[in-house]
């Protein structure tokens, strides 16, 4: 038994009263006891159901290009999970150019920033707060990170992603389990997504695709995939700088990340024939103490690595630092059918 199942054992008496709470919640949303906030422009949420990440950034960062490539003016709302700024409203980018680090704004949201030129990210606890301020700068359609909890804001799509390999973990709700809401909160969805599905996991993915269907069969469901694209690195100015794979094939490199789900960066990196010499996996939104650092700089150096590979999110914490080897991130892009965007862009049309 692993620390997490370890700890779900002991919070499983307690899930029942978490459960009934969080129903009791989402029903006084729907009876208006607790007043939901529609905006002027069309809100899109990307969330989740379980804990821990389902590929909600990088479907976010696809549904604002998607956006921006057929003429609207997309902005991110996050809650900036992670950042330590407690302004009401926090102007990560305004499009143009990065306000805030990643220590004040929540790696994911400079994340964002870094990788979606054009786009205006704010966070804010509050999300309508932000969202408001974003309408003010003139964003005409509100892509809602991690928003299917928060019920405050109105939102036109609602779109709920699962983890092709994680699925629903173990159908229990906190602290019980690995779901923040009972399974019944899934009628709020509009569409259901199947993330990094790829081809020794189809197969799990379309049983349980039919599984939702069978329970939901008004809400359909759409199935994502990943792309590696290249290698980026942090160049001089603290910006990302595009390289190949090519570069790192006969390096020895020490591969490490932050994220939900480590292993399956591991993983990936471990299908793209680099040599891969050792591999850290840190807590998810880690923050990279100079302890931290050379922790990783002593492993690195102890197998002989040369440089060092991380995912895009981790890299953007380490702008300001000077370190002794190359470090690199590789770049996973979420692919959709065309069917999925003809849906987000018809539904934004009305």
């Amino acid at each position: 038994m692993n620390s997490k199942q370890f700890y779900f054992s002991l919070g499983r008496p307690f899930s029942p009263l978490y459960s009934l709470a969080m129903h009791f919640r989402a029903l006084l949303y729907k009876k208006n006891y607790f007043k939901t906030h529609r905006v002027s422009v069309p809100v899109i949420s990307v969330g989740n159901l379980t804990l821990g990440g389902t590929g909600k950034t990088p479907v976010v960062q696809y549904l604002a290009r998607l956006l921006q490539q057929n003429g609207y003016k997309p902005a991110v709302i996050s809650r900036g999970y992670g950042g330590e700024s407690r302004k009401p409203v926090n102007i990560v980018s305004n499009g143009f150019e990065l306000l805030l680090d990643a220590k004040e704004a929540g790696d994911e949201s400079c994340f964002l920033a870094d990788t979606l030129p054009g786009i205006p990210i704010l966070t804010g606890v509050v999300r309508k707060l932000p969202a408001e301020q974003a309408i003010v700068m003139g964003a005409n359609v509100l892509l809602l990170d991690d928003g299917f909890q928060h019920m405050q804001l109105a939102r036109d799509i609602n779109l709920v992603l699962f983890k092709t390999d994680v699925l629903a973990g173990n159908s229990r709700v906190f602290p019980g389990g690995d779901l923040r809401e009972p399974v019944t909160a899934l009628k709020r969805a509009t569409t259901f997504v199947m993330t990094d599905v790829h081809q020794e996991n189809h197969d799990r993915a379309d049983q349980f695709a039919s599984l939702l269907h069978a329970k939901f069969p008004e809400i359909k469901t759409e199935f994502a995939r990943y792309e590696k694209k290249r290698l980026v690195q942090l160049d001089s100015n603290d910006t990302l700088s595009p390289s190949e794979l090519t570069d790192l094939n006969q390096v020895p490199t020490y591969g490490f990340c932050g994220i939900a789900h480590p292993q399956a960066f591991q993983q990936t990196l471990k299908k793209q024939q680099l040599n891969i010499v050792g591999f850290s996996s840190l807590p998810d939104h880690v923050e990279y103490t100079d302890q931290r650092v050379a922790t990783l700089l002593h492993k690195a150096d102890k197998v002989g690595a040369e440089a060092l590979l991380t995912t895009e999110k981790d890299l953007v914490k380490f702008k300001e630092k000077t370190l002794p080897l190359p470090l690199y991130a590789l770049r996973m892009e979420t692919k959709f059918d065309p069917t999925f965007d003809q849906y987000i862009l018809k539904e934004i049309q009305r």
